[in-house]
């Protein structure tokens, strides 16, 4: 069975916005109008939390011993993305979950279905999540990391989700986007959700849209 792959627009290096000026204007945000992103903004969003920066493929965020314990997933509602081309020519992303794939800076379908309520009711009744297009979750696999720091290896996955959320967090800022980080979740109902394996687990859950 063929898989639905997304492949994403490059990485853009340089826009408007500066570094300065989004930390200033970074806030949380739960209100979201009911516009779509574009499939640019997307790819920019992703690249900003996981994607490849270096030749030897070193990542946006740091972490421990280049063991990048995190996995991304893409919520995308109904007209939630736009691909490309003018309003009258433009085609919609098919709703559903998609598992980001640094490597090949592409998505790839994993589950079809606009999930954003039953996401929004696995935390805690979150509605804002149900107006936002996107909703990107940051899961961690934390045997990558604790197979090479042990125990330790926990709080070092927990820095890099952290690390991840505030990229994500400024790059919305940056193309006029707006975003919150929401932990207050159940990990069970969240898993279900997005059809998880048990070793990935879910920490953040960012909304991603335009502020209302």
């Amino acid at each position: 069975m063929s898989q639905t792959v997304i492949k994403l627009p490059p990485s853009q290096l340089k826009g408007k916005v500066s570094l300065e000026e989004a930390i200033v204007r970074r806030r949380s945000v739960r209100r979201y109008r009911r516009e779509p992103l574009d499939l640019c903004q997307l790819s920019q969003i992703l690249w900003s939390a996981q994607g490849i920066t270096a030749s030897r493929g070193l990542r946006a965020t740091p972490s421990a011993g280049a063991t990048y314990p995190l996995d991304i997933f893409v919520v995308i509602g109904r007209q939630g993305v736009v691909v490309s081309g003018s309003k009258q020519t433009a085609q919609e992303l098919q709703a559903g979950i998609y598992h980001y794939e640094v490597d090949s800076h592409s998505l790839i379908l994993h589950k079809a279905a606009d999930l954003r309520p039953d996401l929004a009711r696995a935390s805690l009744d979150q509605e804002f999540i149900i107006d936002a297009p996107v909703a990107v979750v940051i899961c961690a696999i934390y045997h990558r990391t604790s197979q090479r720091y042990g125990r330790r290896g926990e709080r070092y996955v927990h820095m890099e989700v952290g690390h991840a959320g505030e990229n994500i967090h400024l790059q919305a800022v940056a193309l006029g986007l707006a975003t919150v980080e929401i932990g207050a979740f159940h990990d069970e109902e969240v898993m279900k959700v997005l059809g998880l394996e048990e070793q990935i687990k879910p920490l953040y859950i960012m909304p991603v849209g335009k502020s209302a």
